[in-house]
């Protein structure tokens, strides 16, 4: 089971978002910052075991087929309907 971790920023994090709200900062200094916050949260993010991977890939897979099950036979209800309503072709 994947680590569970808070999603709240770290205490660097919010104290470089105070200074650059208390200060005003140039067009590269913000996109300097913004790159840190960007790695800092890149560096909370927890890769799947390959158990867990396979377990998620498994249940994806189960959905995406029951979904294709469903669209398809509303499809060939709504087929049935539309030939009943409007006949056979010919």
């Amino acid at each position: 089971m994947a680590r569970k971790v808070v999603d709240e920023p770290s205490e660097e994090v919010v104290a470089n978002a105070r200074m650059a709200r208390e200060s005003n900062r140039g067009p590269f200094a913000r996109l300097s910052l913004f790159i840190k916050q960007v790695f800092a949260e890149l560096r909370k993010v927890v890769t799947p075991t390959r158990k867990e991977l396979l377990s998620y890939t498994g249940v994806v897979l189960v959905f995406v087929i029951i979904m294709m099950a469903i669209v398809s036979a509303f499809d060939w209800v709504f087929g049935l309907a539309v030939l009943y309503v409007f006949g056979t072709p010919g």
